[in-house]
């Protein structure tokens, strides 16, 4: 069974449109290195392991991520 069918769905980012939104899910069967899956909405996928996936949470709660990207995107750089 490819990991898809059989990852467990845990979280929509967005939810508020059919447009195929980000999504969170756990493949239990998975290596421990890639049982955590994101997809994107144009059917693409990274998987990564707990830890990998509680540095970017940690990130995140400092607001690290949303300066950097703010930062980069006032640059304008195409």
């Amino acid at each position: 069974m490819p990991a898809a069918e059989r990852a467990r769905h845990l979280l929509t980012f967005c939810g508020k449109c059919d447009c195929g939104c980000p999504e969170l899910l756990v493949d239990h069967e998975a290596p421990a290195e890639r049982r955590i899956v994101i997809t994107d909405d144009f059917g693409q996928r990274i998987q990564m392991s707990v830890e990998q996936l509680e540095a970017i949470v940690e990130e995140a709660r400092a607001g690290r991520i949303t300066e950097l990207v703010i930062a980069e995107l006032a640059l304008g750089v195409r």
